[in-house]
């Protein structure tokens, strides 16, 4: 599969709410794209974004992105890479794609001096575990929260 991994643009937005919602779905997640397209707009294209984001071009549509912020850890008393998602559509895996994306957030880590980068799937995605094993990452078992405000 040829594809092109670059930075997300203004143009993607649109498509990146439907990766959202496929992701969600996938993940079992409730998810509304209602506003999601202006919010993401401010998040990535902001004067200091809060969020970063690469997407997977393939012709003329993304089929895939991860999306990542920087954040300081206490413990370490540095700062890390959080990978906040990484999806690809059916159709674009199994092609080494997840590997490459996590290695250019390793890169982008390392560039911003971070000490790791951190991530999370659902114990259920285990194809994901398989993959993020093979890679070298290590799992923790802890039970994640939503407080909502």
């Amino acid at each position: 599969m040829e594809y092109l991994i670059r930075k997300c643009e203004i143009a993607d937005l649109p498509k990146l709410v439907i990766l959202c919602q496929k992701h969600a779905d996938f993940e079992k997640a409730d998810y509304s794209p209602e506003g999601k397209e202006e919010g993401l707009k401010k998040a990535l294209f902001s004067e200091n974004p809060k969020l970063h984001c690469l997407v997977v071009a393939v012709k003329n549509t993304i089929v895939g992105y991860v999306s990542y912020t920087f954040d300081f850890s206490t413990w370490n008393t540095a700062d890390f890479l959080y990978m906040d998602c990484l999806f690809l559509e059916e159709e674009a895996r199994s092609f080494g794609i997840g590997e490459v994306l996590i290695d250019k957030l390793k890169e982008i880590g390392i560039e911003n001096n971070c000490v790791n980068i951190q991530w999370q799937t659902p114990q259920f995605n285990e194809r994901a575990i398989k993959f993020y094993t093979r890679m070298g990452a290590k799992g923790k078992d802890k039970v994640r929260f939503t407080l909502t405000l």
